[in-house]
């Protein structure tokens, strides 16, 4: 009898789990953890730079934003080159981009200086880390799409934690500045990237390069320690998706809900963990203890991606992302209502950070599934953006409270009702993805278009 054909989409889809899709996640999963450590090193800096330049909060606020400026360039930029020319290149150059100018942030000499040097950083951050999820959900098995997923955003809870660990044992001895040029190291790490990653064979194929797709293919196959099947060539490459698109037919829903999403997700992150330092530091606690805090409540962001990790395969993205996010509602609630004590202050932050960054994980592997292949990096890029606008936002907002209202409680308070409204959007307009491959999906969404 002889073997059945199948495609080669099927193929990947139906691998088992192995050794190559973890090292692939990993290898992606680094640069991801330098993303975050980046970012946390802004953050858990602040409270020095803020003394260096004298800011008010107002400046402190546009210090933490003026990054995530970039990052929305960057994921609205990065996210259509990639769906032009790929998602290998695009990710290298955004990781050797936000390398090279965190090292130029300890030259900073005025607070426009460290502005302007904070967005370029953006920009390369904002660029990689959508680009990075649609990379991984394109070699996934599709039985596995939602913990690997997941297992690539679980980086970013360990580069959080190296930021805080960093910051309180260089910052108080060499201060500020070492702390940036620590962060330059990943620019080393591209060199290994650029041995380490193929390029998508969904987007070879959708680009027209059905040949050296077909040829990603046979070598997964191999690395997975699997015979060769007999493989065909999916349907015809898909046609130039454009910006439109996410607006036309069954996207134009998946797309406001995302949006939405997305907003809330980058607002209460970006929002809370930009100001923590500062508003413990304000609260009376030392700059040294407010980093112990910090250090503490990042250690529960891991165990919060790698439970998301183990629910979304097994009870779906919507059920795990909706029920994350009630909880992080209720413990932003509580951490605002009475988070005095050292105890209270861990307990209380570090179920934000669990809940939330599970949250996250559930988020990324959703929405890295629902576009076409064509539109998938644009799609997540335009997504992941409005969590920067968010991300602009809430820091600005919480500077705005802070000045005005001198209320810690009314800035957990209103990420309280802000996270709520995300989860009534996500409940009214998502669907469930679980166990689908991606072009079946994209199949089901062009039917209900019809």
């Amino acid at each position: 009898m002889s073997e059945k054909t199948i495609t080669w989409v099927e193929r990947l889809d139906t691998l088992p789990l192995s050794r190559f899709h973890w090292k692939l996640a990993t290898v992606s999963g680094v640069g991801w953890m330098f993303d975050a450590m980046d970012v946390g090193l802004m953050a858990f800096a602040l409270p020095l730079i803020a003394k260096e330049f004298l800011l008010d909060p107002i400046q402190i606020g546009w210090s933490a934003s003026i990054g995530l400026v970039g990052m929305l360039v960057g994921a609205v930029i990065a996210g259509s080159v990639a769906d032009r020319y790929g998602r290998r290149v695009v990710f290298l150059a955004t990781l050797l981009l936000f390398s090279l100018a965190t090292g130029l942030c300890a030259l900073a000499w005025s607070f426009a200086s460290l502005l302007a040097l904070r967005f370029l950083v953006g920009i390369g951050l904002g660029g990689e880390l959508p680009v990075a999820a649609a990379y991984v959900a394109e070699f996934s098995p599709k039985a596995h799409r939602g913990k690997l997923v997941c297992f690539l955003d679980s980086f970013w809870s360990i580069g959080w934690a190296a930021a805080a660990a960093a910051t309180y044992l260089v910052a108080p001895r060499w201060g500020w500045r070492t702390v940036f040029l620590l962060g330059s190291a990943p620019a080393l790490y591209v060199l290994v990237l650029r041995r380490a990653l193929f390029e998508s064979p969904r987007f070879l194929s959708a680009a027209g390069r059905s040949g050296e797709a077909l040829d990603v293919v046979r070598a997964v196959e191999k690395l997975c320690g699997q015979q060769p099947a007999s493989l065909t060539s999916p349907s015809a490459p898909t046609k130039d998706a454009r910006l439109a698109d996410l607006w036309r037919g069954e996207a134009a829903r998946k797309t406001a809900m995302l949006w939405v999403l997305w907003f809330v997700l980058g607002y209460s992150y970006f929002g809370i963990y930009s100001w923590l330092p500062t508003l413990l530091v304000s609260s009376g606690h030392t700059f040294v203890k407010s980093l112990e805090y910090s250090l503490t409540i990042a250690l529960a962001q891991a165990p919060g991606f790698l439970s998301a990790a183990f629910l979304v395969d097994r009870f779906g993205r919507l059920a795990t992302l909706t029920a994350y996010r009630v909880f992080l509602a209720l413990a932003c609630f509580f951490f605002g209502y009475h988070a005095v004590t050292p105890t209270e202050i861990v307990i209380w932050g570090s179920l934000i950070s669990f809940f939330g960054m599970g949250s996250w994980g559930a988020a990324y592997t959703y929405t890295s599934e629902v576009y076409a292949t064509s539109l998938r990096a644009t799609g997540t890029g335009w997504a992941t953006a409005m969590a920067r606008i968010g991300g602009i936002l809430a820091p600005l907002v919480i500077g705005s409270i802070v000045q005005r209202a001198h209320s810690q409680r009314l800035v957990f308070w209103h990420m309280t009702a802000i996270t709520l409204v995300g989860v009534v959007v996500v409940l009214w307009l998502g669907r469930e993805t679980r166990g689908q491959s991606l072009e079946a999906i994209q199949a089901e969404a062009e039917n209900a278009s019809l």
